[in-house]
């Protein structure tokens, strides 16, 4: 809960709020008065960074937003819109950094400054997601407000082409982050807009449908999935180079691209707001699939995608059978994680071994592969010549577009398991020192206007810098990153507790 400043000074923001707000929907207009963080309270920093944050989420959402949402990055001008490649004036994208990312940097700063012009941006987000949430009651990468356009999806709102693609997908974290986000605003709103209400429980309700036997997911979805008997993982008997490819693969069980992470960060958010014990139960499940999904020594970690059996099997061209080194690192986090929120020892138990094993599997420079090679733990890699990949031991012609090396994580990791074991299961916060060595570093870099620019690559720019509109871009992914740190500082300095 927040501190309150005054009875007087929250009625007078309740009524400037519903003032703002007349025109929208009556239940948005009927919004609860929030509960204000004590920036008096704080020295000339905390004042500044609040300051900051205002005038950066009113900038942002004026000049980087389209239909309420908003892609990667965009340029100055307008003219030049990006999610992963080039995006049409009509999309939005929901994968992050996209609307849900900002949606949610949004209503901290509202929550942060009490401003309604930044709350109705947020709330903009939200109906934008909404009108994007496809029929089979999750999220695809983008949403298209072009009823006729090919990325058009089969909205469940029916403002989406009835023809469209229905598939909820939980790659790259697009269906979690859109139900967090809307479950985060349906929180703040105390639940009072139905609409809003009824698509966060909608989604919950498709995700749940789309959790196996096992408690495992798949990475998409069009209907409820069928249950099939539960298997402890084991290598595969067969010739898995040759053997074993699955067309549809996304029907799987998968692990791919942080999945364990943001799934369970999703449920646990869920139970945590709603207290339905459909999602306590559903993440415990998923914790129980993640130590069956554990491959045997002496490899004990855990692979990208499997089949039913819990075999692993090929994914994309370039995603081979393997035990992976990044997938497994996401999913020790998660079950430290799991065993944190939830008390649970047997979260604990796999950790230890999959531990060591990634630190026998250490690359001579380093890093920890993406692959590595079932029972022989030999680094697997590819090269790329147009469409063709080959499969090679050597990591001397990597292709660029996919991370086929990582920095390890699993010291950190480690430590984290001791903290647990030894029943301590607080996350140690920033520093005040540091965190306000970085407010002071984001204010600085913030330009006259609010923005902080990028290039067309997302690399920070000077804001002293000269160039064309179309070279200068506001991105999604560094004004989410900068809001977020700005209110930790201001949370931590002023006393208050924000969730």
């Amino acid at each position: 809960m927040f501190q309150i400043i005054s009875r007087t000074k929250v009625v007078f923001l309740s009524l400037l709020m519903a003032f703002v707000l007349s025109e929208r929907s009556a239940a948005f207009a009927q919004l609860p008065a929030s509960p204000l963080v004590p920036i008096e309270a704080g020295d000339s920093l905390t004042r500044k960074a609040s300051d900051a944050v205002r005038k950066s989420a009113i900038a942002f959402a004026k000049d980087a937003s389209t239909h309420g949402g908003y892609v990667y990055r965009v340029s100055l001008d307008r003219k030049i819109r990006m999610g992963e490649g080039f995006a049409a004036e009509t999309e939005i994208w929901v994968q992050p950094p996209g609307t849900p990312t900002v949606g949610s940097a949004l209503l901290r700063a509202y929550q942060i400054t009490g401003e309604p012009a930044i709350l109705e941006a947020a709330i903009e987000a939200a109906e934008a997601l909404m009108h994007g949430q496809l029929e089979s009651g999750g999220w695809s990468d983008r949403v298209n407000f072009d009823p006729k356009a090919k990325s058009t999806g089969f909205y469940r709102k029916g403002s989406g082409n009835p023809k469209g693609r229905n598939v909820s997908t939980l790659d790259d974290d697009k269906t979690q982050s859109a139900i967090r986000f809307l479950t985060q605003m349906d929180d703040a709103l105390d639940g009072k807009n139905r609409e809003l209400h009824e698509a966060v429980l909608l989604s919950l309700d498709s995700l749940l449908s789309a959790q196996f036997a096992n408690g495992g997911f798949p990475q998409g979805w069009d209907r409820p999935v069928e249950k099939h008997p539960v298997s402890k993982a084991s290598f595969p008997a067969y010739d898995w180079r040759t053997e074993g490819r699955l067309k549809d693969y996304w029907n799987y069980e998968t692990l791919n691209d942080g999945l364990a992470g943001t799934v369970s960060e999703t449920l646990w958010l869920a139970w945590d707001t709603y207290r339905d014990s459909r999602y306590r139960d559903a993440l415990l499940r998923f914790g129980d699939f993640l130590i069956q999904a554990q491959l045997p020594e002496p490899q004990p970690g855990w692979a990208q995608q499997y089949n039913h059996d819990l075999v692993p099997i090929w994914a994309r061209k370039f995603e081979p059978p393997a035990v992976s080194g990044r997938e497994s690192e996401d999913v020790i986090e998660t079950l430290l994680f799991l065993a944190g929120k939830t008390e649970e020892s047997r979260f604990l138990r796999p950790v230890p071994a999959a531990i060591e094993w990634l630190k026998r599997s250490r690359l001579s420079d380093g890093q920890i592969a993406r692959f590595y090679e079932l029972k022989t733990n030999k680094p697997l890699y590819f090269f790329r010549r147009g469409d063709i990949y080959t499969l090679t031991y050597a990591d001397s012609d990597l292709p660029t577009h996919y991370s086929f090396k990582s920095k390890p994580r699993y010291e950190k990791l480690a430590k984290r398991y001791e903290q647990l074991v030894v029943g301590n299961l607080h996350t140690e916060d920033k520093s005040m020192s540091s965190l306000r060595k970085e407010t002071e570093a984001i204010i600085a870099t913030m330009s006259e206007t609010g923005h902080w620019y990028t290039d067309a690559d997302g690399k920070p720019l000077n804001n002293s810098l000269k160039r064309p509109a179309s070279e200068v871009f506001l991105d999604s992914a560094l004004f989410s990153k900068n809001i977020e740190r700005l209110s930790e500082f201001i949370n931590m300095a002023s006393g208050a507790q924000i969730k």
